[in-house]
């Protein structure tokens, strides 16, 4: 009977002391050794959603492999396992069909062993999926908010335009009178590669993947 800890952060919540690594490795040990267990090993998911099913992780799968009969898997907290209230019951029902014990710590200790923890552990996850889906609407919201106010949302600005200091866009003369060539060309039948021809000329090279795209944002 092997006891496995569990841990997990995505990228977003890695600079979050209180979701670290660390943090988890602690609070499980502590556990295990409240409750004279020995910890055999802790797999590690670093910088995978939660929205990801279990078995489908690295680490996660992993894991599931090594499973037998009697083991207890630990965790800290529900979300570092689940994210999706499915995902949530479908993974208890198939560790207690194992005859695998999953211990989170946050709500208490082992929430696969009877009908009221497993009622818990639905609403609970239920709470979670929502509050996910909540997190992405607001960070959908943010980013329309931003485009609506000219914001740029990062990575390499479209051909015609620079990013001011204050994180506007703003028209590049120079690129723009480029586009403007480009687009004419285009008008009068020339190929991609003669117009990539033409600004390289003027000392702008493109690709013609680019060039299409550019010229078809303009079109």
């Amino acid at each position: 009977m092997a006891v496995w800890g569990y841990s997990r952060v995505s990228t977003a919540a890695q600079a979050d002391d209180g979701e670290s690594l660390e943090v988890q490795r602690r609070q499980i040990e502590g556990w295990c050794h409240m409750h004279g267990l020995v910890l055999d090993d802790l797999f590690v998911e670093r910088g995978v959603s939660g929205s990801m099913p279990v078995a489908k992780r690295p680490e996660g799968s992993a894991m599931w492999k090594s499973l037998r009969r009697g083991d207890t898997i630990i965790a800290s907290k529900l979300d570092r396992m689940f994210r999706s209230a499915l995902d949530a019951l479908q993974t208890v029902e198939a560790l207690r069909e194992l005859g695998v014990s999953l211990v989170l710590l946050d709500l208490g200790g082992d929430i696969s062993g009877n009908g009221l923890s497993r009622l818990f552990l639905t609403i609970v996850a239920a709470f979670a999926e929502a509050e996910m889906l909540r997190t992405r609407e607001r960070i959908a919201q943010t980013k329309r908010d931003q485009r609506d106010r000219n914001r740029y949302l990062g990575g390499k600005p479209p051909f015609g335009y620079r990013v001011m200091d204050d994180g506007t866009l703003t028209a590049d003369q120079r690129e723009q009178k480029l586009l403007v060539l480009a687009r004419r060309l285009h008008d009068e039948g020339q190929p991609l590669r003669a117009i990539q021809a033409e600004l390289t000329a003027r000392g702008t090279a493109l690709s013609i993947g680019g060039l299409h795209k550019m010229l078809r944002k303009i079109a």
